[in-house]
């Protein structure tokens, strides 16, 4: 029979190769998935992985999308790295772009400078703002932090409702729920001409190599992963457990604020109620897929980002409905989660042998080999 053996010492190999298992099994499901739906599952395929990046149009609108879904999961990684699991990355990403869109409607078209840096910073405080509601619960409550912030995820979309069918609603837009456009003095700028792409991508590039190096290089990371790995040894070396998930928290939520700020900020120019797709929940995924390193984030981002755009592909040529995006997403979880079990275990075959005493047909033991 087949059983599961701890390891002695976690496999290295596992460890970088599971993503890679987790991405062919996903792919071979939805292949089977196609075949289900009665569709040409090589058309499917294409449709969903290669066409979106066929052009240089593709790749831009690819990293259009990965540079909201990079920011938040650099901003998790430093909670997961200390074993805080913060799961609202999607209310602080709200939470920014709302906060963005109060600063950028207060200046109307006024110009300066110093407009979109404003407009960009209120963004980051709000997101900011809304993690330490988690934080201050945890450290004065030690109320669990997975529920709260999943709590504000909620609370944060129905203010975002609210504003854009209340207080935010552009007066002359018609009755939509959407804001005013902002004036080209709080937009970000392009970062490729002729494409939908700024510079909010270089801002999510910077933000993961700061991740990379605050853990490498800076003694408050060393607290942290110490803080994840053994809480009494930190408490035992006086690190400071408190202060430290207060940053966790904060520099998450201003980076995903930041995101949500650079998305409204972006080719949108304005805070509608579908801002976000889902980023704050799929940068779960890239925080795991990309084994919380710099390289790594950066890569499932794109792969991530590429699930939306194909997603949106296969609603327009199979007919198919836009959660298959989702579908795809909760797959590459679901066999990333499976393939990361061998990590720590391994397979191991075992064989049972009966023995009985002399004269006695009765079993007496079993043993394992």
């Amino acid at each position: 029979m087949l059983s599961l053996e701890r390891r002695q010492v976690d496999s290295r190999l596992m460890e970088y190769l599971s993503p890679v298992l987790a991405l062919m099994l996903t792919i071979i499901t939805g292949f089977l998935i196609f075949l289900g739906l009665d569709r040409d599952p090589v058309e499917g395929l294409r449709l969903f992985f290669i066409v979106p990046i066929s052009d240089a149009v593709g790749v831009a609108e690819l990293g259009l999308k990965a540079a909201p879904l990079l920011l938040c999961a650099a901003g998790l990684t430093i909670c997961y790295r200390a074993k805080i699991w913060n799961i609202g990355a999607e209310g602080h990403f709200l939470m920014g772009a709302v906060g963005a869109t109060i600063a950028a409607l207060q200046f109307g078209e006024g110009t300066g400078f110093w407009i979109l840096p404003v407009v960009l910073l209120a963004g980051i405080a709000c997101g900011a703002l809304w993690s330490a509601i988690a934080a201050f619960l945890k450290t004065h409550f030690h109320c669990n932090e997975i529920l709260t912030t999943i709590m504000l995820n909620y609370i944060a979309l129905n203010l975002l409702l609210y504003a854009v069918h209340g207080p935010l609603k552009d007066p002359y837009g018609f009755s939509f729920p959407q804001s005013a456009m902002f004036g080209d003095a709080a937009l970000l700028p392009m970062l490729i001409p002729g494409t939908r792409l700024h510079i909010g991508l270089l801002f999510a590039l910077l933000a993961a190599v700061a991740v990379g190096v605050l853990f490498a290089r800076t003694f408050i990371g060393f607290q942290l992963k110490v803080l994840g790995e053994d809480e009494k040894a930190a408490e035992f070396a006086g690190f400071p457990r408190k202060r430290l998930i207060w940053f966790a928290f904060l520099v998450a939520g201003g980076m995903a604020g930041l995101a949500g700020a650079s998305e409204v900020t972006g080719p949108i120019g304005q805070l509608i109620p579908q801002v976000s797709p889902g980023y704050g929940y799929t940068a779960i995924i890239v925080v795991f897929l990309g084994r919380m390193r710099a390289i790594g984030l950066i890569l499932a981002s794109a792969l991530l980002a590429l699930t939306f755009l194909g997603g949106e592909m296969m609603q327009i040529g199979m007919n198919l409905p836009k959660a298959m995006t989702g579908l795809f997403q909760g797959l590459l979880l679901f066999y990333l989660l499976t393939c990361d079990a061998f990590i720590h275990y391994r397979i191991r075959l075992t064989r049972k042998h009966i023995t009985a005493s002399a004269g006695s047909n009765t079993p007496l033991a079993t043993q394992e080999s």
